[in-house]
């Protein structure tokens, strides 16, 4: 199917691995011209042909920069604002209940997967607005089920979830369309890489990560009995990107394998 989207400018965060990698592999192969930011570039990156840009977005001056450089680059406003970046840092120890985390860890936490995609819509969406363009929050199901997650990373998200949520009340009716996107356990470097919160997860529960992986869809109750392809994700956000989902804003769509057992 052909999603109508040549000749339109995205902005992904957080594109270096993972689901931010693979939304700009789709999006550049739908036609985009897509400008990718990331707190380090990698090789795989540059291999997609997008506008590559290094910028930590947890600081409060970085999104303003990013938008105002991406805009620079493409010579025009953006069509599409894909909020990916998040997670925590390799070796944040997330396996720690609520009295675990300080005060300088929630502001962290918070920070990336909260205040970045605030900074960064904050930024962009006057020209966001004058293309009637669209916005992509990547949250997670953990919103919904907090108390699978560290702490600060689900309540992050949850707000992110509400944010959404308002901007495509406030700016729907002025032509932009705002969605959320909420996966479940996906195969990226956060469950598999060394130092990950899946190693944590592991060593906390006394098993080598690789059981820890084969046995999660069956504990996170995937139906699906796998663990979710970042390329899935990725065509999720680029439906949600294309004219064929003219009529969907406002919504959080769960891409979770059935481990979400709520109406």
């Amino acid at each position: 199917m052909d999603m109508g989207l040549t000749g339109r400018t995205a902005l992904v965060t957080g594109a270096s691995r993972g689901i931010g990698l693979a939304t700009v592999a789709a999006l550049a192969a739908e036609g985009v011209r897509v400008v990718a930011a990331a707190r380090n570039v990698t090789a795989e990156l540059k291999e997609t042909g997008a506008i590559a840009v290094p910028v930590d977005l947890s600081t409060p001056e970085g999104p303003a920069h990013l938008v105002e450089r991406a805009v620079a680059e493409l010579g025009e406003d953006l069509d599409l604002l894909v909020n990916n970046v998040g997670g925590g840092d390799p070796g944040a120890n997330g396996v720690r209940g609520f009295l675990g985390f300080a005060d300088d860890e929630w502001l962290s936490w918070f920070g990336l997967n909260f205040f970045a995609a605030v900074r960064t819509t904050r930024a962009a969406l006057p020209g966001v607005l004058r293309r009637r363009g669209v916005i992509v929050n990547i949250s997670s199901n953990g919103a919904r089920t907090p108390h699978v997650g560290p702490m600060p990373y689900t309540t992050a998200k949850a707000a992110l979830n509400a944010f959404g949520k308002a901007l495509a009340e406030e700016f729907g009716p002025q032509g932009v369309r705002v969605n959320t996107v909420s996966p479940g356990a996906v195969r990226t470097a956060m469950w598999e890489a060394p130092g990950g919160y899946g190693a944590e997860l592991a060593a906390a529960l006394g098993v080598p990560l690789e059981q820890l992986l084969a046995g999660l869809p069956a504990r996170a109750g995937m139906t699906t009995g796998r663990l979710i392809e970042p390329a899935e994700v990725a065509a999720l956000v680029t439906y949600l990107a294309s004219p064929h989902a003219a009529s969907v804003n406002g919504a959080n769509l769960m891409i979770d394998g059935g481990a979400n057992k709520t109406v």
